[in-house]
């Protein structure tokens, strides 16, 4: 707690006094009795407490919310990164001093998860401050997540407050739109997270052909079709999420002739291709998170491993390969570590020209290093 996490598992409590109720707010005390923190109380879940407050002066209540929330969005208007017609993550849980909150921005619309207990108490007060202080026209909650049982909560999607958000809300990410799903989509509808790096393939498409695994809705292949892309494979296991990848070429003013969509296993398709001897100039890989649990982690790598190896083997000499892990519990070296031992099996020589994180409206607070979980390598065969 001298350290500031926010985070108090249930090993580190002593005793629990009263018959506190789950979310309510409660005082953290050390063994000696002095005072440390304002949090959240979980007693379904290993975080058996999550901080609001290090300061005994402040009262976890509406106008503390309103408060923090405010100050979120002042921080990103501060970047250019909240604009109107626009979509930007406005707060980033623990990394903004809102622990297990989660709110995006798309357009006029708000999607929020609440995957705490405390966060679901007040979501109320966060969801009313939040369309208060953005002028959106309402807020959809998408707390649909399995983890929410870990806090004895169960999941939930539905409106929140304000109005009903149309089918697909239209974003502008520069240069690109995009049409987002915040009902039904991924998420909160769509990884902003991925934002500036989705510009950073476009800006290396120039005449190439394209391999865009795990697209979800077309974002990487988009920006590389505006980057001049000669061709560009969509390749992801859901047919809805290709159908609207298509609906956002078109968006984009992309003629749709030099793309093609594939509805498949992307481990199984990448071996396909190998064994039909198919190449391309750059390859995109974005898979979903492999790992929730360090339980979890060889097995993991393993995934990890595997599709890199195939990526590897499928770029032409001097072929660009974008590479990411959105496991929180993959470190960056244990990430390089994997896909130097993938290029190793695969017989390729190859660097890394640059590395990728997450956009800067998903900060990372200093206290709190497990907000950093994006990583990304470009790798350049020789």
């Amino acid at each position: 707690m001298l350290r500031r996490h926010p985070w108090i598992f249930s090993g580190a409590v002593q005793k629990v006094e009263g018959s506190p109720k789950i979310g309510e707010t409660v005082d953290v005390v050390s063994a000696s009795g002095g005072w440390l923190a304002s949090a959240a109380y979980s007693p379904e879940s290993q975080i058996q407490a999550r901080v609001w407050t290090f300061d005994r002066k402040t009262t976890a209540d509406s106008e503390f919310f309103r408060a923090r929330i405010g100050d979120c969005i002042a921080a990103r208007r501060t970047q250019g990164l909240d604009i109107p017609e626009g979509a930007c993550r406005l707060i980033g849980a623990e990394s903004d001093g809102l622990p297990g909150v989660v709110v995006d921005r798309y357009g006029d619309w708000l999607s929020g998860q609440f995957m705490s207990a405390g966060a679901e108490r007040h979501k109320g007060d966060i969801a009313a401050a939040m369309l208060e202080l953005t002028g959106c026209k309402g807020f959809w909650d998408r707390s649909d997540s399995d983890i929410r049982a870990k806090e004895g909560l169960v999941p939930h999607s539905g409106l929140l407050l304000g109005d009903e958000p149309p089918e697909f809300v239209e974003i502008d990410e520069r240069p690109a739109r995009f049409l987002v799903d915040i009902r039904n989509g991924h998420k909160t509808g769509y990884y902003l997270d991925q934002r500036d790096n989705r510009r950073a393939v476009g800006a290396h498409c120039q005449g190439q052909d394209v391999l865009n695994c795990f697209s979800y809705t077309g974002g990487f292949g988009v920006t590389a079709l505006l980057g001049g892309a000669a061709s560009c494979l969509n390749l992801d296991v859901s047919a809805p999420a290709l159908d609207l990848a298509r609906r956002n070429v078109e968006l984009n003013g992309l003629s749709g002739e030099n793309v093609e969509y594939r509805v498949a296993d992307v481990f199984a398709a990448l071996r396909e291709y190998r064994d039909e001897n198919r190449t391309f100039d750059v390859i995109v890989l974005d898979p979903p998170k492999f790992v929730e649990s360090r339980n979890q982690l060889q097995q993991a790598c393993r995934g990890y491993k595997d599709i890199n190896l195939s990526a590897l083997r499928l770029l032409r000499p001097g072929g660009l390969l974008f590479t990411f892990s959105c496991s929180g519990l993959i470190s960056d070296d244990l990430f390089q570590k994997v896909v130097a031992g993938a290029a190793l099996d695969a017989g390729r020589d190859a660097r890394i020209v640059r590395r990728f994180t997450q956009a800067p409206d998903h900060p990372v607070a200093l206290n709190f290093p497990e907000g950093s979980y994006l990583k990304g390598l470009l790798v350049q065969v020789m």
